[in-house]
């Protein structure tokens, strides 16, 4: 841990909470700032993209964006992990359902991430690694979900590298494999995890669902996060 920012984040390690939620949007981080925190301090806007740190129930929290894809998380949430002491990261994003049975405005706790990316080659391995989330962030996602009354699914998200695929037929494996839906960034936010020693946790809601072609409109996925940012807010505020 430094004093020192780096190139992406300017700010120092007493800045940040010990939890952080991060969105992939910087509007969202500002958001959830503006709507869930006490006392909101930005703390970062290099290149746009806002963290903030505040109170939540009393307790220091912290919401920072992550940009798009898993290179943009990964340098984010390995920056916050390695330099500013941060012990938890809970991606609060937007994910396409795949399986039958996850439905609009579901949110998906992913147990673990699946991926079409070469993130983990730079460990040197020597095979597949299996990024999954932490348990214990895990088991108080669904407690939260369950006690918020929130309709939720646990189980594999597929974090690709590719928006807009070549191939039509791409997810019609990871359909057949039981995926629940489809993000970008969980895989490399829960590898950053596990090669630091800390912990995360991906909570996406099912804003639209690739296989049945349907999908909420932007007003309806304003109101609809609300229930996925306040799970996670419970989290970090028991996790302080």
């Amino acid at each position: 841990m430094s004093d020192k920012h780096t190139p992406h984040i300017k700010a120092t390690p007493a800045d940040f909470a010990k939890t952080v939620l991060m969105p992939g949007d910087p509007l969202r981080s500002k958001f959830v700032a503006e709507t869930f925190l006490e006392n909101p301090v930005l703390v970062n806007n290099v290149r746009g993209i806002q963290g903030y740190t505040g109170t939540y129930k009393g307790v220091p929290v912290s919401v920072m964006a992550s940009g798009m894809g898993m290179p943009s998380i990964g340098i984010y949430s390995y920056e916050l992990y390695n330099f500013f002491g941060v012990e938890n990261i809970i991606r609060i994003g937007s994910a396409g359902g795949l399986a039958e049975n996850v439905q609009l405005r579901d949110v998906i706790i992913g147990m673990g991430a699946c991926t079409n990316s070469c993130y983990q080659e730079q460990y040197n391995l020597g095979g597949n690694f299996a990024p999954i989330a932490d348990f214990a962030l895990l088991r108080k996602a669904v407690n939260e979900a369950e006690a918020l009354g929130v309709r939720y699914q646990v189980g594999n998200l597929l974090s690709s590298d590719v928006f807009y695929n070549a191939n039509p037929k791409f997810n019609d494996g990871w359909h057949r494999m039981g995926v629940l839906g489809v993000e970008m960034e969980a895989a490399a936010l829960y590898m950053n995890a596990a090669y630091a020693g800390k912990k995360a946790l991906a909570i996406c809601t099912v804003s639209d669902h690739i296989i049945r072609g349907e999908a909420l409109d932007a007003d309806a996925r304003q109101s609809t996060f609300t229930d996925m940012m306040t799970i996670a807010l419970n989290i970090a505020a028991s996790e302080n």
